[in-house]
């Protein structure tokens, strides 16, 4: 009986390691993972939507952070993550170039040149927002931010404020940027 036991185990072990996935030798450290369902994880129990902008400006490479952007509840449920050819995510940054020209857009005066940046990670939950992409304007782009949330509610009340709500790092264009400070504000 035993030998059966021991038999069935190593079999199963044998099986399991040939369904191991090849890890790339050659892959660099800072490379994003590839996009996987495990990879997008949103458990917020309050409504966080809104453009999360910069209280003052946020240099990183030659961009300049425009605002973080997370969508509603019923946007994380439906977008799987695997989506290509979109514009869209439920959570996604934008940059913009400060020396592209000015334009007239529906949100106000902005930069013409602007580098949107989709997940290939995020975690969202009701005190931090992670994310993690990529774009070929600004490469690699990471924010790690913690949600105050006493502040964003006071926000929400006033219908935005200049008050800080989130406090993070964000990495972009080969540069780290700490105690980067975003205020709320609830779009149009």
């Amino acid at each position: 009986m035993r030998i059966t036991t021991l038999a069935a185990v190593f079999a199963v072990l044998g099986a399991a390691a040939c369904d191991r996935p090849a890890q790339p030798a050659d892959a660099p450290a800072d490379a994003p993972a590839a996009p996987a369902a495990s990879a997008f994880s949103y458990a917020s129990t309050v409504d966080l939507s809104g453009f999360y902008m910069p209280t003052s400006r946020v240099r990183a490479g030659k961009w300049d952070l425009d605002h973080v952007f997370v969508g509603q509840a019923a946007e994380f449920q439906a977008w799987t993550g695997v989506e290509t050819e979109t514009t869209f995510a439920p959570v996604m940054i934008e940059f913009s170039d400060p020396a592209s020209p000015m334009a007239e857009t529906e949100l106000g005066e902005t930069r013409s040149v602007k580098a949107r940046v989709l997940p290939t990670r995020y975690a969202v939950s009701d005190d931090r927002i992670e994310f993690e992409g990529t774009s070929p304007e600004t490469g690699l782009v990471r924010f790690d931010g913690r949600i105050d949330q006493g502040a964003l509610a006071s926000s929400r009340r006033n219908l935005g404020d200049e008050g800080v709500v989130v406090t993070g790092t964000l990495t972009a264009g080969g540069q780290t940027v700490n105690d980067v400070k975003l205020r709320w504000w609830m779009g149009d």
